[in-house]
């Protein structure tokens, strides 16, 4: 049985549900439709005894794997969030959903988290039972360069790594590959790039006593794999536990060494209300359930693109990124320094009553 949309392949092949992103010219970047068959797929097989088990991977433009997904479509969040399209509205709405779905499913759900997986591919990822990374594997939230937050529960993952590694990657939107994404428990293991295929094949042919059997058979091709900044995880907790931006920056501003030179100059490129404002989500983060953080974050990004009086952060960053390509966004206020508390403190006003809330329903 395969149901296809152009952008979602979906079929039951032996006991076990696969999909395969495809929409490989924007990197698997995810639409409001594609949100939409992966919800009404994993509900149909989330009660369906036939499915044991869920796979999901990405295509490149030679076929499967190579890349993942590269985050939700910022070029139709450019356009809807500069129109007012309501559709905007309902893309978070449907996607944090999926996200909480994904986190709660009932049925072992095993991303093939090869190439890059950034942003939304992160949503669709780390609710997994098994998240496997790859040599080729680039993981990000890179959102504070373009004037957003991480959401899709980003305050929620990126906050259960240990020490500050959440704020680190949170503000600064470093990349990491496959040793540290397992590290920081953001992945649960390696699998060498040349094997995916045959173990996918394997899935759809082989036959399994029950889920957690589909889902051990793989993990049991599993491989260390070295990581890059764990050594550095002194250093991170350091500058990333002080209280705030200002003093994060002007710590590692005044220190020696390459790591922090280089760090602090990423942090004054990304947009600095932006910064105060994820360092706030992150640490609030850390004491929330998953469905509170995702109603928090459904909170702030309403505030990101709709409720913030005179420019949008996130409008601004996405056109200097994705639509002029200048790569110069002109940040108000242009100064980590020049941001104040009364300038974060509206992102975390929710604008809905809690009976109201579009997220009203998750547990």
């Amino acid at each position: 049985m395969t149901e296809m949309t152009a952008d979602v392949l979906a079929e039951v092949r032996g006991q076990v549900g696969l999909i395969t992103l495809n929409r490989p010219k924007a990197l698997n970047a995810l639409s409001l439709g594609m949100v939409r068959d992966l919800m009404a797929q994993l509900l149909a097989w989330k009660d369906d005894p036939a499915v044991l088990a869920v796979a999901v991977r990405g295509s490149n433009k030679e076929g499967p794997f190579g890349a993942f997904c590269a985050g939700g479509d910022i070029r139709f969040l450019h356009q809807a969030g500069s129109q007012g399209n309501p559709l905007l509205e309902d893309f978070f709405t449907e996607e944090y959903a999926l996200n909480h779905l994904i986190h709660h499913y009932p049925k072992p759900y095993i991303a093939f988290m090869d190439g890059i997986v950034m942003g939304g591919g992160m949503g669709i990822s780390q609710g997994g039972s098994l998240r496997i990374v790859t040599e080729r594997t680039k993981m990000a939230m890179p959102e504070t360069a373009i004037g957003l937050f991480p959401d899709v529960g980003g305050g929620y993952f990126l906050s259960r790594c240990p020490g500050r590694v959440g704020e680190w990657l949170a503000l600064t939107g470093d990349t990491i590959g496959a040793g540290d994404a397992i590290a920081f428990g953001l992945a649960d293991g390696c699998l060498p790039a040349e094997q995916q295929a045959a173990v996918w094949e394997a899935l759809g042919s082989q036959s399994f006593a029950n889920g957690d059997a589909a889902q051990a058979f793989i993990a049991s091709k599993l491989i260390a794999a070295t990581a890059r900044f764990q050594e550095l995880q002194a250093q991170i907790d350091h500058y990333f536990s002080l209280p705030d931006v200002g003093a994060i920056v002007t710590a590692l501003e005044a220190a020696e060494g390459e790591w922090e030179r280089v760090t602090a100059a990423t942090l004054r490129k990304r947009s600095p209300l932006m910064l105060h404002v994820v360092l706030e989500q992150i640490r609030r983060a850390r004491t929330m359930g998953l469905a509170d953080d995702l109603r928090m974050e459904r909170d702030m990004v309403r505030h990101c693109f709709f409720l913030r009086s005179g420019q949008s952060e996130t409008i601004e960053g996405i056109r200097a990124l994705a639509v002029d390509k200048d790569h110069a966004p002109q940040w108000n206020p242009v100064r980590i320094e020049d941001v104040g508390p009364e300038m974060v403190a509206p992102f975390f006003a929710s604008p809905w009553p809690a009976h109201a809330h579009p997220l009203a329903m998750l547990n």
